[in-house]
C-alpha cells in the first residue's frame, strides 16, 4: 500500500514577490505627498486647503477607479490593468510637475489617484489572494500590504532627501521614471483562477447584487470609510502638523543625535516610522486573520487607533510623543487592509474578489478625500488640525463599533440567484 505525500504548498511564490514590489513602488511615491505640501504653497503662496484639496482628490480618484481597475482586470487580464495604471500614474506626475494653478494641479492629480488605483491593493491583491493557497491566503495578504508599508518608510525621507538637491517638480519627474520601473516586474504576475467550479458560472452581476443585499457587506463598507479619513489625513498632514505644532528637539538629546535636528525632518520621519512599524502590523494581522474571527480583529484595531490618536492629541505634543504616537499607529495602520480584504474573499469568493474589494475601498478613499480636504480647509480657517484630527477619532469609534455584528459565515453562492 502506497502513502501519498501532501505537498504543501509555498507562501513565497513569484507572484507574491512581483506584487510586492509593485506595491512598494507605488506606495512610496503615494505616501511621499505631505512632504510636498509647505513647499508647493510657498512656490506659488497657495493656502493649505488648496494642495490638500489636490490631494483628496488624488484619494477619490483612487477609491473610484479601484472597481473599475478590479473589473478591468478580471475582464481583460491582470497585467493589462496594471500597465494602464502605470501609465496612467506616470503621466499624472509628469503633467502634475507643471502645473502652476490649484485647478491644474487639482484636475492632474484625477490622473494620478487612477494611477495608483491601477497599480495599488484592488488589482494586486486579488492577484496574491487568488495566487495563495487557501491556507495561505490570509499571510499572503498580509505580506503583500506589509509591501505598501516598506515603501512608505522610505517614500516620505527619499522625498525630503530630493528636496535638498531638486525642485519638486524634478522631484515628480524622477518618482514618474521609478513607477514605470515597477512594470519589470509583470513577467511574475500569473494569477491562476482558483474560483470553485459555482463562482466560475456566476456572472458579476449576481455576485454584485448578492453583497449588495447582504447587510455584512454594507457594515464592511461603512467601517472602511474611518480608516480612509484615518490614513489619508495623517499621511497628507501630519508632517506640516510636526513641523510647525510639535516642541523643539533638544540638540543634545537622542533624536537629534540620530541625525533629526528639525520638526520638518522629523515630519517626514514620522511617515517613515508610520510605515516600519506597519509592516510588522499588518504581517501580524494577516497571521492573525487565519486564526480568530476577522471582524473582531478589526473592531480592536479601530478601537486601538481612536485610543491612541485620542491620547496623542491630549498631551503636549513633542519629539518623543510624535515618535511613540508613530510606532503605536504604525502597527494599526494598513493592518485592517489583510483582514478586509480577507473577509471580502471569504464571504464572496475569489472570482470577482477585485471588483468587490474595490468598491469597499471606494468608501475607504471617501473617507480619504474628506480627511484630507477637511485638515486643509479647517486648517485655513481655524489656523490649526484640532478639530479634524477629533472627528478622526470620532469616526475610529464608529468604525471598531459597526464591525461588532457583521457576520463571518459564508452562505451559499447562488442565495442571489
Amino acid at each position: 500500500m502506497t502513502t501519498a505525500t501532501t505537498k504543501t504548498a509555498p507562501l513565497i511564490t513569484p507572484v507574491l514577490i512581483a506584487g510586492c514590489v509593485i506595491l512598494m513602488l507605488g506606495f512610496a511615491i503615494r505616501a511621499s505627498f505631505g512632504v510636498f505640501q509647505i513647499p508647493i504653497a510657498e512656490e506659488f503662496g497657495w493656502a493649505r486647503a488648496e494642495f490638500s484639496l489636490a490631494i483628496a482628490i488624488q484619494n477619490l480618484a483612487w477609491g473610484i477607479g479601484q472597481p473599475l481597475f478590479g473589473a478591468v482586470a478580471e475582464r481583460f487580464g491582470d497585467r493589462k490593468a496594471i500597465v494602464a495604471g502605470a501609465l496612467m500614474y506616470a503621466a499624472g506626475l509628469v503633467l502634475s510637475a507643471w502645473a502652476i494653478t490649484p485647478g491644474q494641479m487639482q484636475l492632474l492629480e484625477i490622473l494620478v489617484g487612477f494611477g495608483i488605483a491601477g497599480t495599488g491593493f484592488g488589482v494586486v491583491l486579488a492577484i496574491v489572494g487568488r495566487a495563495a493557497s487557501a491556507e495561505n491566503r490570509s499571510m499572503a495578504l498580509g505580506i503583500a500590504t506589509a509591501a505598501g508599508s516598506a515603501g512608505q518608510v522610505i517614500g516620505a525621507p527619499v522625498a525630503e532627501f530630493l528636496l535638498q538637491s531638486y525642485g519638486w517638480q524634478e522631484v515628480f519627474l524622477i518618482f514618474a521614471v521609478v513607477i514605470l520601473s515597477s512594470l519589470f516586474a509583470l513577467p511574475f504576475i500569473r494569477s491562476p483562477k482558483v474560483a470553485t467550479k459555482a463562482e466560475l458560472e456566476e456572472s458579476m452581476g449576481v455576485v454584485l447584487k448578492r453583497a449588495f443585499r447582504d447587510p455584512s457587506y454594507t457594515l464592511i463598507f461603512l467601517g472602511f470609510f474611518s480608516c480612509g479619513y484615518q490614513l489619508a489625513f495623517i499621511t497628507a498632514h501630519f508632517p506640516a502638523f510636526v513641523t510647525e505644532l510639535c516642541g523643539p528637539i533638544d540638540p543634545g538629546g537622542m533624536i537629534a543625535g540620530m541625525g533629526i535636528t528639525t520638526t520638518s525632518a522629523l515630519g517626514a520621519v514620522s511617515i517613515a516610522m508610520i510605515g516600519l512599524f506597519n509592516i510588522v502590523g499588518t504581517i501580524t494581522a494577516g497571521w492573525l486573520g487565519k486564526r480568530y474571527t476577522k471582524k473582531y480583529l478589526l473592531a480592536g484595531i479601530y478601537t486601538g487607533r481612536t485610543i491612541a490618536a485620542a491620547v496623542f492629541i491630549l498631551l503636549p505634543i513633542t519629539p518623543e510623543s510624535v515618535l511613540v504616537f508613530s510606532a503605536v499607529m504604525g502597527a494599526l495602520w494598513l493592518a485592517t487592509v489583510p483582514l478586509t480584504s480577507g473577509l471580502v474573499a471569504h464571504l464572496y469568493g475569489l472570482r470577482y474578489m477585485g471588483t468587490l474589494y474595490g468598491v469597499v475601498f471606494l468608501s475607504h478613499q471617501i473617507g480619504g478625500f474628506l480627511g484630507v480636504w477637511l485638515g486643509g480647509m479647517m486648517y485655513d480657517l481655524t489656523g490649526g488640525y484640532t478639530l479634524v484630527w477629533w472627528i478622526g477619532v470620532g469616526v475610529g469609534a464608529f468604525s471598531a463599533i459597526v464591525h461588532l455584528p457583521v457576520r463571518e459565515t459564508r452562505g451559499p453562492v447562488a442565495a442571489a440567484a
